[in-house]
């Protein structure tokens, strides 16, 4: 059977990538509007960019209204800077919300309307250049055609997607992600454990997202501890970053499944984090669906060294499960409650939630097959 497979125009990863990529970014237009956030600017992420552009007199204009997981409202107010400013195109920096930002100006900017207009449909209008620096190792969104944008009015997170949303160059330096803090490289690195444990276990699955995938995991189980209590070990940290890409590369291409399917209305509905609200979901999930995959979890067990060949599928299925509940100890994932969300409160939102997953359609790409009572029974065991 034939697959597609795709990934960003021109990629350039590894220590000093920006500089490598200087000359690449310089010819997409002459000027540039900068999506980040404010934490960007105190830290000093945006002053090597920015020094870039002013070596090739490349004009720019920085919009730091990303204050927090992308909203309609954060969109609206990124358009009307980039169409006053007269930018030709855009780069994103930052963690995944300054990314999805920005694909997400990019694409009203070019196709009119609202963002909100787009759910349930691909995108299909070209939009302008795009690149995509990540500050953080996990979201992937540098490597993908998504973006996830808040719907403020109905209080849904919207998967929008369309191959015209993957950036025209993207830069991995590992550099980056030095300033990130523990709770964010726990989130991050956990979103892309998720990412390419789910593209392993897709229905979508081929043969190249396979390799990318388990190459992630492995490079996930062996750094983000590192990562996670040494911040500033260049090692673990280039190899998160390389291992976020291999990931976001991999669900690009075959999808995600049940966790990120049901991680959405939760942080819509409480403000969870993505990546903290992935994380809380993977042991309920997998635990849940693994058995309709046995030697799909077997092998990532293998390759992460927790089983064996003299294990059974359905042991080393259960050791992985086992790895991944353990990962989120080592990163001190909280659970609903120890977040602060009340039990009462889920529940009462808990048949919105499970139709807002449902009808996001990731749930269905998980090879066991699911339904909404499915869903249900796997929010109402994480209070278990």
């Amino acid at each position: 059977m034939g697959n597609q497979f795709i990934m960003p125009s021109r990629v350039f990863y590894g220590e000093n990538a920006l500089n490598y990529a200087a000359s690449a970014i310089c010819a997409l237009g002459k000027k540039a509007l900068i999506v980040t956030d404010p934490m960007m600017l105190k830290l000093g992420n945006a002053e090597p960019v920015i020094k870039m552009l002013e070596r090739a007199d490349i004009e720019y204009f920085v919009f730091d209204g990303i204050t927090g997981e992308p909203t309609d409202k954060m969109i609206e107010s990124g358009l009307a800077v980039y169409n006053a400013e007269a930018c030709d195109f855009l780069i994103g920096l930052g963690g995944g919300s300054p990314i999805d930002s920005m694909k997400a100006i990019a694409a009203v900017a070019t196709s009119g309307g609202s963002i909100n207009d787009y759910m349930g449909k691909v995108i299909t209008v070209p939009t302008p250049p795009m690149v995509a620096i990540p500050t953080t190792s996990g979201t992937g969104s540098e490597a993908t055609q998504f973006t996830i944008i808040t719907n403020t009015e109905k209080d849904i997170k919207m998967l929008l997607k369309g191959a015209v949303l993957m950036p025209d160059i993207a830069v991995v330096d590992p550099a980056f992600t030095l300033t990130a803090p523990q709770s964010v490289t726990a989130a991050t690195g956990l979103d892309a454990l998720c990412h390419a444990a789910e593209a392993y276990t897709s229905r979508k699955a081929q043969p190249m997202t396979d390799e990318f995938a388990l190459s992630a995991i492995k490079k996930i189980f062996k750094y983000l501890p590192v990562c996670y209590n040494d911040g500033a070990n260049v090692e673990a940290r280039a190899q998160m970053s390389f291992a976020a890409l291999q990931a976001g590369i991999a669900f690009n291409n075959a999808s995600v499944t049940v966790i990120h399917g049901m991680s959405r209305p939760i942080g819509a509905m409480f403000h969870v984090p993505h990546g903290i609200s992935n994380a809380m979901l993977l042991f309920a999930c997998f635990s849940y669906v693994y058995d309709g995959a046995y030697s799909r979890f077997a092998d990532m067990a293998r390759e992460i060294g927790a089983a064996d060949a003299s294990d059974s599928d359905e042991i080393a299925a259960e050791k992985f499960i086992e790895a991944c509940r353990e990962l989120c100890k080592v990163c001190n994932v909280p659970t609903l409650a120890e977040y602060g969300i009340k039990k009462e409160d889920f529940f009462a939102v808990m048949d919105k939630m499970s139709e807002d997953a449902v009808a996001s359609g990731s749930p269905a790409n998980t090879i066991k097959e699911l339904d909404k009572q499915d869903v249900l029974n796997i929010y109402e065991n994480l209070w278990k």
